[in-house]
């Protein structure tokens, strides 16, 4: 391991238990200090993310990722004022038993200790990752990616100030350079990361997966699909599929497919028409190529290929499956879906329940868009990720799903026989 990495794990090792010593009030002052110099410091934060914004083609995808404004940091202040505001999830006992024996115990929520984030050209997972994790007691190591790197040096060093000011150790956050090793080595840190979590693409969180020695907790990709049933409602229908997919194109909670009944392929131009305005370029099965065809405009209508289903497109494109059924869409989700949140649009009660029960995913919908899928519009005032995984949290992951828990026992002198 590299000795100038090695020092700065260290560092957020002891930062770990230095937080761990710190009362709430004087944590939620820190949030709020911070979400303060982010509105006084609004224009060098712009400046940096000026010019990691100069460095990429503004057609790229993850541009919308990378850039900020007055509006979102604004809104990442906000985020920041309501973790803040939110009850620690710190100290809490969630079971107390006392034994036949006399032995008292009891499952108290603690810190993990550090916490390893890696991620790509998102420059607000900084704010976001340390105001969880801090709120939570964890010290953080950051590894964005080159594409962020003005924008989360800027950041940090912002952070670091705040916590200088209010006399805690900057080491409480920490970036790591923007290079492949130091992803490696992150991995390998074995005695210093207590939990890494991989925010990014497929290709990203794979690697992750497949080399690191240290705890992770996969937020997968999102590849993101939408059944419209043959009770489906068309108004309803519109503005959902509408919303998902353009809302924002490069998050993971976008639209990626429309499963579309059979019985409602004449509808299929009205579904549709709203995205026009955003030129979506469709991927269509034939059935609903056919149906599309003097309904859609011809320069943004494509014929589908087996490699349309499955991708997250993370611009503005999408595809069409024509099914015969609920469980022809359930099917399809079951080879193509990651995991991460799945809809369905109906009228039929009874439909919906066997959606819900049969379609495996972090977060199912029943008439409302996958766009809801964030920690913020799930009232956890941020979030860290979305895990796709079952082991452990599932889902948007905040501040309870950053902690783990201890066993306190109690006794008077009790042996075991």
């Amino acid at each position: 391991m590299e000795p100038q990495l090695t020092a700065t794990f260290k560092r957020a090792k002891a930062a770990s238990r230095e937080l761990a010593l710190i009362d709430e009030q004087r944590k939620n002052d820190v949030l709020n200090a911070v979400a303060d110099a982010i509105a006084t410091h609004s224009a060098s934060l712009l400046e940096a993310n000026a010019r990691d914004l100069a460095r990429m083609d503004p057609s790229n995808p993850l541009y919308d990722r990378l850039l900020l404004d007055e509006k979102r940091l604004a809104g990442i202040a906000s985020d920041m004022r309501h973790v803040a505001a939110l009850p620690s999830p710190l100290g809490r006992t969630l079971v107390e038993r006392t034994l036949d024996n006399g032995l008292h115990l009891r499952r108290v929520s603690v810190p993990f200790g550090v916490i390893g984030m890696i991620y790509e050209a998102r420059p607000n997972v900084s704010f976001d990752v340390f105001s969880l994790c801090f709120k939570c007691g964890n010290a953080c190591v950051l590894k964005g990616g080159r594409d962020a790197d003005d924008s989360n040096k800027a950041i940090v060093a912002l952070i670091q100030e705040v916590l200088r000011q209010h006399d805690i150790t900057p080491s409480a956050v920490e970036l790591l350079p923007a290079t492949h090793e130091a992803t490696a080595e992150m991995l390998n840190a074995v005695d210093y990361i207590d939990l890494c979590i991989p925010r990014g693409g497929k290709r990203l969180i794979e690697f992750v997966r497949d080399n690191a020695r240290v705890p992770v907790i996969e937020t997968g990709a999102g590849v993101v699909n939408t059944y419209f049933d043959a009770e489906g409602d068309l108004k309803i229908g519109r503005l959902i599929i509408n919303n998902a997919k353009t809302r924002r194109v490069s998050v993971c909670n976008a639209l990626d497919c429309l499963i579309i009944h059979q019985s409602r392929l004449r509808d299929l131009g009205e579904l549709c028409a709203p995205l026009i305005i955003s030129n979506v370029v469709i991927h269509a099965d034939e059935q609903a190529y056919d149906a599309l065809v003097g309904n859609y405009p011809d320069e943004l209508l494509r014929h589908a290929t087996p490699d349309s289903f499955g991708t997250e497109f993370m611009d503005y494109a999408m595809a069409i499956r024509t099914v015969p059924s609920v469980e022809a869409a359930i099917k399809h989700i079951s080879q193509y879906g990651s995991g991460h949140s799945e809809c369905i649009i109906t009228e039929n009660r009874q439909t919906a329940e066997t959606f819900e029960a049969q379609v495996d995913a972090a977060c199912v919908y029943v008439n409302a868009p996958t766009s809801f899928t964030d920690g913020a519009q799930f009232g956890m005032g941020a979030e860290i990720g979305i895990s796709t995984q079952k082991l452990g949290p599932r889902g948007p992951m905040a501040l309870e799903e950053i902690t783990t828990y201890k066993w306190l026992i109690e006794g008077h002198g009790q042996v075991r026989k």
